[in-house]
């Protein structure tokens, strides 16, 4: 595949700007916030790789220190039947990366005491008072996915009501497994048209677990219920909130839920891998739409305007002058809420965490990373996305990296981490 960008990583790191609606960002010589150009240089390498292999198309690169962005690359083409080149300032599809920007949503609000973590969500959304929880008849039990009608199923009481902490921690039972993905589909067949008021009703719908009892990834209508109570408790639309408390304050430039045409035009397509290599993802905008801002999905960014949001997090809730949160509640966002072990978090049935891993609020957490075989250090958090995107955040180095791909590639982000944690050296 041509790879018309390489010529990037031959300039000296000082003149790598990014084009960012008008907006230039300045790259530090690595040296300065203790990392090494050389050992960086290893990221091209690991890209190009995984290029040659047809993992992805192209990609962006971001690591940052101390606030400071120290390394910015683009690999690769953002459109293989155009042959476009990768540029830095390419926007990508955040999928899942969306939920820890949710996640802070919330948390702005239980530090103004608008909202409790331990808040019953039928505070703010009448429906979900007094649910019930699905018993599949034949024993099943655990994470599903969509399509295809529900298993049979009996329902009893919930034991609890479902908490503001149980969706941020995938610990609700709202669309969970095989009984909510299927009984929910009736009201999400609405959010494109209505956006996250679907969720009104999905009280309704049965829990797929006791709240609080198991661990299993809610992909989208735990975080699209959040993104409500939001709207219910500010009386702003979740876009409107997050442009004016969270986006502009921090300065972060290109990141939206529906582009505009000179954005669309530097929209890096997403791709699906497989026998016959890399083909278009069909309906790519499932997750968007002019209406639906979901807590789920949905977002669009560049690597830098995602960028500003997690250097916010690595400096403990300030970037810049700007406070979005306090220093202790970025500390519990990245703490182990839900320890290693908890039913279902490491069983190893996607999408449950690697061994080593807890899960904090929106985040997984690293908890042992010595069991994890990985370089980032312990209480480093952070998430991915289905389209390919992942970051994290290192608090003990205040440092994050980003990788902003359009297909998934699980290897590559642990790859990554190594190639990134190793130029490290002061």
């Amino acid at each position: 595949m041509n790879r018309p960008t390489r010529f990037l990583r031959t300039l000296p790191a000082l003149l790598v700007l990014v084009a960012s609606s008008g907006a230039e960002a300045q790259v530090v010589r690595p040296e300065s916030v203790g990392l090494s150009s050389e050992r960086l240089e290893r990221i091209g390498e690991l890209m190009d790789r995984h290029i040659e292999a047809g993992s992805f198309s192209g990609a962006v690169t971001l690591v940052a220190r101390n606030g400071r962005i120290a390394h910015l690359e683009a690999h690769g083409l953002m459109d293989i039947e155009a042959q476009t080149p990768m540029r830095t300032d390419a926007i990508f599809r955040l999928a899942s990366m969306t939920k820890p920007i949710a996640a802070t949503a919330v948390l702005m609000l239980v530090e103004e005491g608008k909202i409790k973590l331990t808040d019953p969500v039928s505070k703010f959304l009448p429906s979900f008072a007094d649910q019930q929880v699905a018993v599949i008849r034949d024993g099943g039990s655990g994470g599903g996915g969509f399509g295809g009608p529900p298993p049979e199923y009996d329902t009893v009481p919930a034991e609890r009501p479902v908490t503001i902490v149980d969706l941020l921690t995938h610990t609700s039972g709202v669309m969970s497994g095989r009984v909510g993905n299927a009984e929910s589909q009736q009201y999400a067949a609405q959010r494109n048209d209505i956006g996250v008021r679907y969720v009104d009703e999905l009280g309704k719908v049965p829990l797929d677990f006791q709240p609080g009892s198991f661990w299993s990834y809610s992909a989208v209508g735990g975080f699209d219920v959040l993104v409500r109570v939001v709207e219910v408790v500010s009386g702003q639309s979740f876009d409107e909130f997050l442009a004016e408390r969270l986006f502009e304050p921090l300065g972060m430039q290109d990141i939206f839920y529906w582009p505009n045409d000179a954005q669309r035009e530097r929209l890096a397509k997403t791709y699906v891998g497989g026998r016959n290599g890399l083909q278009p993802r069909p309906n790519p905008n499932a997750m968007s739409s002019p209406v639906y801002f979901s807590g789920g999905g949905g977002l669009m960014s560049t690597a830098e305007a995602y960028a500003r949001f997690a250097m916010m997090l690595a400096n403990g809730g300030e970037l810049d002058g700007v406070r979005v949160l306090s220093p202790r509640m970025v500390s519990l966002m990245g703490s182990h809420v839900i320890e290693e072990g908890f039913p279902g978090l490491n069983t190893g049935i996607h999408p449950s965490r690697p061994p080593g891993e807890g899960f904090g609020l929106g985040v997984s957490v690293v908890s042992d990373p010595a069991a994890r075989r990985s370089l980032l250090s312990k209480g480093s958090f952070g998430w991915s996305g289905f389209y390919g995107t992942y970051f994290w955040v290192d608090p003990l180095e205040n440092l994050v990296a980003l990788l902003m791909v359009q297909t998934y590639s699980n290897d590559a982000w642990f790859e990554f981490e190594s190639v990134v944690m190793q130029a490290l050296v002061d």
